[in-house]
C-alpha cells in the first residue's frame, strides 16, 4: 500500500535523575558525596533509506517513543544513557510541525536528522562538591525529552515530472522509455500513485522520471485526486507536459493543468518544461501541425513543443534528448545557487541568559531560557534543591530585580510560562 503522508507523535526519552548519596562512614556527611549523574534520554532520529518507498509502516503506529535514561546511583555510578531510536523513512521525506514549519528534509540516502532530542541527565550530588560546599545534599532531576506532533510526507525526487490531464498518455510514455511498469487502462484516473522510472539517454546519461497522477480543473483545491500528488512536482527540475491530441481544444487542455500548477501553494507553473502532443500515430501531419500551432499560442515563449507516439516511439528519442538538455541547464543553475548560498550570513542569536520579571496580582513570574532550564532540573518540594535554584537566581541578578519589584517574605515566585515550578520566599 502506498502511503505518502502521515501524522505521528514523537517523544524523546527523558534524562535520568541524579542521585544524592554519601560514602558510609561514622560521620556520614564527612564521608563525602558520591551520588552519580543520571543518563541522557534517547533521541528520535529519522534516516533516509532507498529501501523504503512508502510511509505505510506508520499507518497504524502513531507514536514513536525513545527510552529514558537511567538514574544515577551511589559510588558515583552514572546512569546509563538510553540508545537513540533510529527509524528508516523513504528518501524525499519532509518532516514538518503542525504549523507547517519544516523540521527536516531528507533528500539523500543515509541522511539523518534528529527530530526530537532526549533530555539531559541530572547531576548527582557528587557534581556539586566545592571548597565551600563539602557535603551538598542537592541533585538534579533529569530533563524531559522533547515531544511534538509532526507531519511526515514524501516528495519524490525526480529529474522530470510528467504532468497532464487524465489519459494524456503519461503512464504509457513512462512504460515505453523506462523500466517502470505502471498500471495502464483506457479510463481516467488509472494511475492512483506516482510511478518512477529510470531512462537511458543515448548510453551517455540517465534521467529519473516521475509520472504524476492526472490533474483536473480544481485539483489544487482538492477536486478529483486533489493536490495529493502536486507535492511530488515540487522537487522536479523539469516538467514534461503531455497533451492528448484528441482533445477538442489542446490549448485549453494545456492551460487547465497550468492553472492548477500555478494555484498550488508553491507556483509550480514557473518550472522549465517541454510540451509534447501524444497519440499522434495515424494522425495527419496537417492536424498535428495545427495542434502544435495552437499550443505555441499559449505556452511560454521559448518552450519546446513536440509531437510523439509512445507505441511507435516516433519522436520519443528526440523528446528525451530535449529533456536531458533542460535538466542539465537546471542542474547548472542549481549549482550556482548553491555556491551563492554558501556565503556566510551573520545573524544575531537570542541571548540564552536573558530573563524577565513580571509582577502579577498574586505572585511574580520569572521567564527566560536559561533559568527555565535550571528550573526543569529542580526537585521542587526538596529544600536543598530549591535553595540551589534560589542561589542561581541570586547570581543571575533575578533576586535583585524581584526585590526592586517589591518581593516580600512569604510571597510566591513562579518560574516559566506555562509554569515549571514555584518558590516561596
Amino acid at each position: 500500500m502506498f502511503v505518502d503522508q502521515v501524522r505521528i507523535k514523537l517523544a524523546a526519552g527523558s534524562g535520568g535523575d541524579g542521585a544524592v548519596s554519601f560514602r558510609h562512614e561514622i560521620y556520614v556527611d564527612k564521608g563525602g558525596p558520591d551520588g552519580g549523574d543520571g543518563g541522557d534520554g534517547g533521541d528520535i532520529v529519522l534516516k533516509a533509506s532507498r529501501n523504503q518507498n512508502t510511509l505505510a509502516n506508520f499507518r497504524y503506529k502513531k507514536q514513536l517513543k525513545a527510552q529514558d535514561g537511567q538514574a544515577g546511583s551511589k559510588a558515583r555510578r552514572h546512569g546509563k544513557s538510553a540508545p537513540d531510536l533510529e527509524v528508516d523513512v523513504p528518501v524525499g521525506t519532509v518532516v514538518s510541525n503542525l504549523e507547517g514549519q519544516v523540521i527536516a528534509d531528507l533528500v539523500e540516502d543515509g541522511q539523518t536528522a534528529i527530530i526530537a532530542r532526549g533530555g539531559k541527565g541530572g547531576f548527582g550530588n557528587a557534581h556539586f562538591v566545592s571548597s565551600t560546599r563539602q557535603a551538598p545534599r542537592v541533585a538534579e532531576k533529569g530533563e524531559a525529552g522533547e515531544e511534538l506532533e509532526a507531519q511526515l510526507e514524501i516528495k519524490m525526487i525526480a529529474d522530470v515530472g510528467i504532468v497532464g490531464l487524465p489519459n494524456a498518455g503519461k503512464s504509457t510514455f513512462l512504460s515505453i522509455v523506462s523500466n517502470a511498469r505502471p498500471e495502464i487502462a483506457d479510463y481516467a484516473f488509472t494511475t492512483l500513485t506516482p510511478n518512477l522510472g529510470v531512462v537511458d539517454i543515448d548510453g551517455a546519461s540517465s534521467l529519473l522520471l516521475a509520472d504524476i497522477p492526472g490533474l483536473i480543473e480544481g485539483a489544487s483545491q482538492g477536486k478529483g485526486l486533489g493536490d495529493e500528488f502536486l507535492r511530488h512536482v515540487e522537487r522536479t527540475k523539469v516538467l514534461l507536459h503531455l497533451v492528448d491530441i484528441y482533445n477538442d481544444d489542446v490549448g485549453k487542455a494545456y492551460q487547465t493543468v497550468m492553472d492548477e500548477l500555478a494555484a498550488y501553494k508553491v507556483n509550480l507553473s514557473k518550472k522549465p518544461q517541454v510540451v509534447a502532443l501524444t497519440k499522434v500515430e495515424g494522425v495527419d501531419d496537417e492536424i498535428i501541425n495545427d495542434a502544435i500551432s495552437s499550443l505555441k499560442k499559449v505556452v511560454k515563449r521559448g518552450t519546446s513543443v513536440m509531437a510523439i507516439s509512445s507505441p511507435s516511439k516516433s519522436g520519443v528519442k528526440e523528446l528525451l534528448r530535449e529533456l536531458n538538455k533542460k535538466v542539465e541547464k537546471a542542474n547548472a543553475s542549481a549549482g550556482k545557487s548553491k555556491l551563492r548560498s554558501k556565503l556566510p550570513v551573520i545573524t544575531l542569536r537570542g541571548e540564552d541568559n536573558a530573563w524577565s520579571v513580571k509582577k502579577r496580582e498574586d505572585d511574580y513570574l520569572v521567564t527566560g531560557r536559561r533559568i527555565e532550564k535550571f528550573a526543569r532540573r529542580t526537585k521542587f518540594g526538596d529544600y536543598h534543591s530549591e535553595q540551589r535554584l534560589k542561589d542561581i537566581m541570586r547570581r543571575m541578578g533575578i533576586l535583585h530585580q524581584l526585590n526592586r519589584e517589591g518581593l516580600e517574605a512569604g510571597q510566591t515566585v513562579v518560574i516559566g510560562e506555562p509554569k515549571i515550578g514555584k518558590l516561596i520566599y
